[in-house]
């Protein structure tokens, strides 16, 4: 598996703002071990990779209704999927405190999969993550007119 970008564009990057009640310490070391979570899952560390789950974090996957409970349960799904990504490259990473969303994207079997990861921390850990998968699509002609394209992430 290729490893891919995991910290992604400069939009990725923790702009350094101090918030009032004096967490900057606190995400400097969430953003730290979210660029480390990613790593370890674009290069196939699974141990690594689930570090960062509380024992009884949960997963929820909406667009197939399941609902993955425990970080033992996780890291066997995530071990038995069987099509290993061949590609991994984390778009931005941007949050706060106990709230951090992930943007990225996956490559299976030669297809893209935008990913959104929303995790919800607690005591340094994860507890709760939702993730949303999307395939590409061809933009509609109609919208020519308004868009451009957005640059491609090597």
């Amino acid at each position: 598996m290729s490893a891919g970008s995991v910290a992604g564009d400069s939009s990725a990057q923790w702009d350094g703002t101090a918030r009032e009640d004096g967490t900057k310490m606190q995400d400097e070391q969430t953003r730290e071990a979210l660029i480390a979570h990613w790593h370890s899952s674009a290069v196939g560390d699974a141990n690594a990779e689930h570090d960062i789950y509380a024992e009884e974090a949960v997963c929820d996957y909406p667009q197939s209704g399941e609902r993955i409970i425990g970080r033992a349960n996780l890291q066997a799904l995530r071990s038995h999927h069987p099509g290993k990504p061949s590609g991994f490259n984390v778009r931005r990473i941007l949050g706060a405190a106990d709230l951090w969303i992930t943007e990225y994207v996956i490559t299976y079997q030669g297809k893209p999969a935008y990913t959104v990861s929303i995790m919800e921390f607690s005591k340094g850990k994860v507890v709760h993550e939702t993730q949303y998968f999307a395939d590409p699509f061809e933009a509609p002609i109609w919208r020519r007119e308004w868009v451009i394209p957005i640059p491609q992430s090597t």
